[in-house]
């Protein structure tokens, strides 16, 4: 009879790694250092007892390097977040050339809303993702409405938007498609594992904020956290499958599980032409100036979506935006507003 594997030891050994880290976490130094670098408002007992949660919830956490762990754990306390798993992650990553496991913090969207709101300078922000069936207008830099029918399914996901209210009463306004955010995500090293695959929309809403945040005016040490939190998240490293730990679910709008519309970029000027008579050649992108790289994105969702629904249903959703061709457009508006008629005709057919 073939002997059963005998994984008594592995599992022994796990809750040994386990028990270390929690014994480190409470431990009276880092105790006192949590507290002295949380703001006054948070405890260091509540602190460690999340943190502690979360190892439980990611088992993974506890094959990391205690010092990569012990130091998100010190950058989260600085910024006066908590790993809840709301505000910000802690996500175990294998780094293939030294066969370590390493923490890496990953600070969410509504994490870094709490961060800009500290700063006493704003007064509102909002974000949110753009579905096909909602009724959306962006007009020269400004969010002019967003209508949501709650009553029925949105439909597929193509954008997201954030708007970010001063207390002067000024506004700023970021508008990212789809293309663009999947673009920020191939570069995130968390891109198959954590928020990415299980809370999409909000990672979408964090992209797009990260962009508009660059109006607020953080503290140096605030902006150092962050774009050390930034410099971990696109380190290239190998993640642990999402699958691997404990508790994750997909989130229904994340890339991997959408079957209706490919809106992948395209970064080939010639893989831009389409159609057997060149209705879909999207002409010289330098014509958007600086918007050029956005305007090349959302050519490339148009040439996806009329190649699904097909040149007549393309050219008749085309002339009522009052549009000529794909190659006379010359204003980022009317692309948008294109790409939002096709997702409609698409969502129909």
């Amino acid at each position: 009879m073939a002997q059963q594997p005998n994984n008594q030891g592995k599992d022994s050994q796990s809750v040994k790694k386990t028990d270390d880290i929690r014994d480190l976490i409470q431990s009276p130094e880092y105790k006192r250092q949590f507290a002295i670098a949380l703001p006054k408002h948070l405890k260091p007992e509540r602190f460690i007892r999340i943190a502690l949660t979360a190892i439980a919830k990611t088992p993974a956490l506890a094959n990391c390097t205690k010092a990569s762990l012990v130091s998100c754990l010190l950058d989260l306390s600085a910024l006066g977040l908590e790993p809840d798993g709301r505000r910000a992650h802690l996500i175990p990553f294998r780094k293939s050339q030294t066969n370590e496991t390493i923490c890496t913090l990953l600070i969410d969207y509504k994490g870094l809303v709490e961060l800009a709101m500290n700063t006493g300078e704003v007064s509102n922000i909002h974000a949110d993702v753009i579905c096909a069936k909602d009724h959306f207008s962006y007009n020269m830099g400004n969010i002019e409405r967003h209508e949501i029918d709650f009553t029925q399914d949105r439909g597929v996901m193509y954008a997201a938007y954030c708007i970010i209210t001063m207390k002067d009463g000024t506004k700023k306004a970021e508008v990212m498609t789809k293309a663009e955010i999947d673009g920020v995500r191939q570069r995130s090293k968390a891109k198959d594992s954590g928020p990415w695959v299980t809370d999409y929309n909000e990672m979408a809403k964090k992209t797009v904020f990260r962009r508009a945040s660059k109006w607020i005016k953080l503290s140096p040490e605030v902006r150092e956290k962050i774009e050390k939190t930034d410099e971990q998240e696109f380190d290239f490293s190998e993640a642990i499958p999402a699958n691997t730990i404990v508790g994750l679910k997909h989130d229904k709008n994340a890339p991997q599980k959408q079957e209706t519309i490919d809106t992948t970029a395209v970064t080939d000027g010639e893989a831009l032409t389409a159609g057997e008579d060149g209705y879909l050649n999207p002409g010289d992108i330098s014509r958007f100036g600086q918007d050029a790289q956005k305007a090349q994105s959302m050519i490339a969702n148009v040439v996806n979506i009329a190649n699904k629904i097909g040149k007549e249903k393309y050219l008749k959703v085309l002339g009522s935006c009052g549009l000529e061709s794909l190659a006379t457009i010359d204003k980022k508006d009317h692309l948008v507003k294109l790409v939002n008629e096709l997702l409609k005709e698409a969502q129909e057919k």
